[in-house]
């Protein structure tokens, strides 16, 4: 028997309807009980007595009204129970993906996207015959058998007392099976969770595997995973089997014992015949909800096991931290600072009991609006992490950051990020039109919006091109696009957001010359009087910036403009001649 008592608590908003569905089946039991007294009654009557259908008629319809009332009930409870189950599920699918959502792209970047979807959508329907069936079990199964011994205890006392003694063979043979079956079960949600992930993994790739000649390699891995899974699933379902004949066994044995005792006192006249009959038609109904609790226990292993990857996601603590809400104070234009700031990725590159190391270290500097902060350095030194500090993907570990004297930690995440337009390395497109695509800077654009901002992009010749322009179906991940248009997509929604605050991570890295050149005069007109961080992979591109911070192992290494910087040997000087750029 197991009771997780972290998923009984996500349970909490649907309790009622659990104990209402634990009340009907308690009701549906206590039918079951006045259908046999009746039906034992009437056995009496007739076969002893000798009584007519006419004497016996009133018997015979409350014996039929308790079996309607116990059908009704059964059914009450069990759409009672699924009622809570698709409560409880819904209201965890909600929280899981808000907390993912919550936790951001640093907090996920450990995590494999197909066994994240795997978890959201097997993974919680897992507990589906958990909550519906297994939880509602265990109630009925530690009330129904207590509620038939009391009855029998008060007809038959020797007969109430073998009811007692024999009951809990059947839970400690539950509880001992329950062990092998709960350590197989895990592996075979473990075998899930890793193929759903692998099979994601190797769509997404399939072009680089089928160039580099590896896609039947693949389908081999994905056959071994498979067959892993396979054998996990068939474990668990010997075990299963294994179970349900031995509950089968000890619950006929156990009634053949009350069976043999009725039956022999019955015979030497210790016992009246009505009694006899009336225990021997409740001692299967009292075995019967041990013996369910048994089954649903190994269908709800599944569920059990999938709680545990979710109750693990949804106790990572979320990177960033909010103390009230104090945006309201920061202007429109705001002076961001950075004091000190360092940062270290949770987990990353040592073992748990030692601290990781520090990506960023003592980052300083002043954003102001209408300047533009360029950030370059080598690969690894820590651009992308400042610009996920400033899109308060995380917050430092250390130090702090402003916004015009107001700490981040004092500011919704959620309405800074409206004061930002992001414009990434790597853009993602989602399946949709590319109206759809754009139109995610700012849902209530209108059409004429979304185009002119394509236009200010340099993308209006892509509108032409495209056979449904705006409304042209772009395929997952932009797959109909080629890269210099996903990005052309990408600074479109830069424009037809207007926030005042940019962060480009190079922006035109995937253009040819000549509509990059294009394109940065219309980003140095987007920037106008606006605060932009500009991330910088291409020395070329950051002539213009007010301020250029040159990063080295995490740390400003230098700063100042183009012309201060080039004029003195250092960092930025090495890093002009290692690209070829004229200083």
């Amino acid at each position: 028997m197991h009771v997780d008592a972290k998923l009984l608590r996500l349970t909490a908003p649907g309790r009622p309807r659990l104990v209402l569905a634990v009340a009907l089946g308690v009701g549906a039991g206590l039918a079951t009980v006045a259908a046999a007294y009746e039906l034992s009654g009437i056995v009496a009557r007739v076969f002893l007595d000798g009584a007519t259908l006419a004497a016996v008629m009133p018997l015979v319809v409350r014996l039929a009204a308790a079996i309607v009332l116990r059908a009704a009930l059964t059914w009450a409870g069990e759409a009672t129970a699924a009622l809570f189950a698709i409560g409880v599920k819904t209201g965890l699918r909600n929280r899981l993906a808000a907390h993912l959502v919550r936790l951001g792209p640093v907090a996920a970047t450990g995590e494999r996207t197909g066994e994240l979807s795997t978890i959201l959508v097997d993974g919680i329907e897992a507990l589906d015959t958990y909550l519906r069936r297994y939880l509602p079990q265990l109630a009925l199964a530690a009330l129904i058998p207590l509620m038939v011994a009391a009855l029998v205890l008060a007809r038959d006392l020797l007969s109430g007392i073998v009811l007692l003694a024999t009951a809990p063979a059947i839970p400690i043979l539950m509880i001992l099976i329950g062990k092998a079956a709960e350590s197989k079960s895990r592996r075979q949600w473990q075998a899930l969770a890793r193929m759903g992930a692998h099979f994601l993994d190797v769509l997404q790739g399939l072009t680089a595997l089928k160039i580099l000649g590896r896609s039947r390699e693949q389908a081999k891995v994905i056959q071994r995973i498979t067959d892993r899974f396979r054998q996990a699933t068939m474990g668990v379902l010997r075990v299963a089997f294994l179970s349900a004949l031995a509950l089968e066994m000890m619950a006929t044995i156990s009634t053949a014992v009350v069976a043999v005792e009725v039956g022999l006192r019955l015979l030497y006249g210790h016992l009246a015949f009505r009694e006899a009959f009336f225990v021997l038609l409740l001692a299967p109904e009292f075995y019967l909800p041990l013996r369910l609790l048994g089954s649903r226990f190994h269908a709800g292993l599944a569920g059990v096991n999938a709680a545990a990857r979710i109750l693990d996601i949804l106790e990572t603590p979320v990177p960033v931290r909010t103390r009230g809400d104090r945006s309201a104070e920061v202007g429109a234009k705001p002076v961001i600072r950075f004091e000190d700031v360092a940062f270290a990725y949770p987990g990353r590159g040592r073992p748990a009991d030692t601290p990781a190391p520090f990506a960023v270290q003592g980052i300083g500097f002043e954003l102001e609006p209408g300047c533009t902060v360029a950030v370059v350095g080598p690969t690894g030194a820590g651009k992308s992490t400042i610009a996920h500090l400033l899109l308060r993907f995380a917050d430092p570990t250390a130090g702090r950051i402003t916004a015009d004297g107001v700490t981040f930690e004092e500011l919704s995440p959620e309405r800074w990020r409206e004061r930002i337009a992001w414009v990434p390395q790597r853009p993602y497109l989602f399946a949709g039109t590319v109206a759809d695509n754009v139109r995610l800077a700012r849902p209530g654009a209108s059409d004429a919006e979304v185009e002119a901002a394509v236009r200010a992009a340099q993308a209006g010749q892509l509108i032409h091109e495209l056979p449904s322009g705006l409304q042209t179906q772009i395929g997952e991940r932009g797959v109909r696009l080629s890269g210099g248009q996903a990005q052309r997509l990408a600074l479109a929604r830069a424009f037809l957001k207007d926030a005042p605050i940019l962060v480009l991570d190079e922006a035109t890295s995937h253009l040819d010359p000549e509509l990059e050149a294009r394109l940065r005069e219309a980003t140095e007109r987007l920037v106008e009087g606006r605060s932009a961080l500009v991330i910088a992979h291409r020395l070329a591109t950051v002539r213009r910036a007010d301020t250029i911070l040159v990063l080295e192992q995490g740390r400003i290494a230098d700063r100042g403009s183009h012309d201060q910087l080039a004029a003195r040997s250092g960092p930025y000087r090495r890093l002009l001649a290692a690209s070829g750029v004229a200083a």
